[in-house]
């Protein structure tokens, strides 16, 4: 069973978190590091930025990550060689995060088999039309167990997510507004709305929120609302102030428990 399927199967009611860095940032031989010490702390699955020029739906913060990266040298043939180092140690779920073009230069047969190759079990493209995905990605994705995970918005219409919810798998990723990425004090009542209105839809895939998680308001209503909530910019940020991923993890758990 892919890992992402078994990861909520296990842990039915059950709040989950998962993290976002940009790999390669803050160092180009660090991503292993990162993704050991999130396993160590209890982080229930991790998302890997794949570094980009143009990262169009990135805050500040992420986009400052991804400069940093691709300024170190991270590209998408040296992460997979990365991750593949600790395929058989690292057991939480692993998901590849970037943009259509990178991924295209690649080659989509080739990513998603480097991606089972390296122990990644997702993958999320932000950028990529749902219609290419139907006829082109999912085919590949799903010969080679590789899960593909889709967005949401307050905006999105019930007819698409109940589109989407019949024609994924893993999880579906509710951005909790139509912003760029980045920290936010507090959801206000649109936002409540918008997690109370999917919630009743009662849909097939699970759901995790994220987008702005950055304190114990947030965090507690992202997880209240879904079956889990996704932070990083707030991690990024506490991961290039302090440069040591055990240090940035005890600062993040201080955070949203205040």
């Amino acid at each position: 069973m892919n890992k992402i399927n078994r990861l909520f199967e296990e842990n039915k009611g059950k709040k989950l978190l998962s993290l976002y860095f940009c790999a390669g940032c803050p160092t180009l031989d660090g991503t292993a590091d990162v993704i050991r010490a999130m396993e160590r702390n209890g982080i229930n699955m991790v998302e890997v930025g794949i570094p980009f020029s143009d990262p169009m739906a990135d805050g500040p913060v992420i986009q400052g990550a991804t400069t940093t990266a691709l300024r170190n040298g991270m590209n998408l043939k040296l992460l997979f060689s990365q991750l593949k180092e600790i395929k058989n140690e690292v057991q939480i779920p692993l998901i590849l995060m970037g943009y259509l073009n990178p991924i295209m230069q690649y080659g989509i047969e080739n990513f998603c088999r480097s991606c089972v190759e390296s122990g990644v079990s997702g993958a999320i493209i932000p950028d990529l039309p749902f219609k290419d995905y139907l006829e082109e990605v999912k085919p590949i994705a799903d010969r080679h167990d590789l899960r593909i995970i889709m967005m949401i918005t307050p905006e999105t219409s019930e007819e698409r997510i109940r589109f989407i919810d019949n024609h994924t798998d893993g999880f579906i990723y509710m951005v909790s507004s139509a912003a760029t990425t980045g920290t936010q004090q507090s959801f206000d009542e649109a936002k409540q709305e918008y997690f109370r209105r999917i919630d009743a839809m009662q849909l097939r895939n699970p759901r995790m929120i994220g987008f702005g998680i950055s304190n114990r308001q947030t965090f507690d209503s992202a997880q209240k609302n879904a079956a889990g909530a996704i932070i990083g910019s707030k991690f990024v940020t506490l991961l290039n102030e302090t440069g040591e991923a055990d240090t940035a993890l005890g600062r993040l758990f201080d955070a949203l428990s205040r």
